[in-house]
């Protein structure tokens, strides 16, 4: 069932506000090492319960559950969870701060002095750590889509994108791109929305070690050049998502 024109409205509008903080953020030179996400992303307690919690993500998924079963491993009463500003989206958010910033020591690994990767094209080295992230989400891929459906809800686009935006100026920083030019923007914008739909295909595939989603990927990163192809793929970023995010919530019995 597609999401009403209300709830799309309001998803775009979210999405053209982050667009903008995004570009404001590039025109000031930003960068992801600039601005790392440093360890105060979580308070001691708050990353020593989400890190517990996400030890039960596979069983219970993204939920407040799992973030009780966190707080009792962790030492803390179960209640303690309920501090946590976002509730399972908090959980969510350590899933995407920590495997992202796990990509620094990949990439020195892949690409370091000596290895066959080491001479890669830029582009190379994107796909080849985009696909490393994927391989990430493989272990609650199955809680994925509900995952989704918790980050398309309106008060939370603007952070789903914003971690986005992270991840491909990640990606875009170890593969080794300086550009200074007005790709520097398109580039990451492209990046962030073929990863949102490829992630979002990985959810329902059942090939053998993936390899339909990485087909997929590579075609996607083929097809995209220019404005035309981020303007194009935002709007199926926004569609896809906010599209399972209604589905999934309404099959929980949620009013949307």
């Amino acid at each position: 069932m597609a999401p009403s024109r209300a709830f799309t409205r309001l998803i775009l509008a979210q999405q053209r506000r982050a667009t903008t903080q995004c570009a404001a953020r590039i025109a000031r030179g930003y960068h992801s090492y600039d601005h790392p996400s440093p360890s105060g992303a979580f308070n001691a307690a708050e990353r020593a319960i989400l890190s517990a919690a996400y030890a039960h993500v596979p069983e219970h998924g993204f939920t407040q559950h799992a973030l009780a079963l966190g707080a009792r491993d962790a030492g803390y009463l179960d209640i303690s969870a309920s501090l946590l500003p976002n509730g399972p989206f908090s959980l969510i958010k350590y899933h995407l701060v920590t495997k992202r910033e796990s990509l620094a020591p990949k990439s020195a690994h892949i690409f370091g002095p000596g290895s066959e990767a080491e001479r890669l094209p830029v582009d190379d080295k994107v796909e080849r750590l985009t696909w490393e992230r994927l391989l990430e989400n493989k272990d609650v891929i199955h809680r994925w889509q509900e995952a989704l459906a918790v980050m398309a809800q309106p008060s939370l686009v603007p952070s789903s994108l914003r971690e986005l935006a992270l991840l491909s100026d990640e990606i875009y920083h170890l593969s080794g791109d300086k550009a200074v030019d007005p790709t520097w923007y398109t580039k990451r914008a492209s990046l962030s929305t073929i990863y949102a739909s490829t992630e979002l295909f990985m959810t329902n595939d059942r090939s053998y070690g993936y390899d339909d989603t990485r087909a997929f990927l590579q075609r996607r990163l083929r097809e995209s050049s220019g404005l035309g192809a981020v303007v194009g793929n935002i709007g199926q970023w926004v569609g896809f998502t906010a599209a399972a995010g209604v589905n999934v919530l309404r099959s929980k019995g949620m009013r949307i």
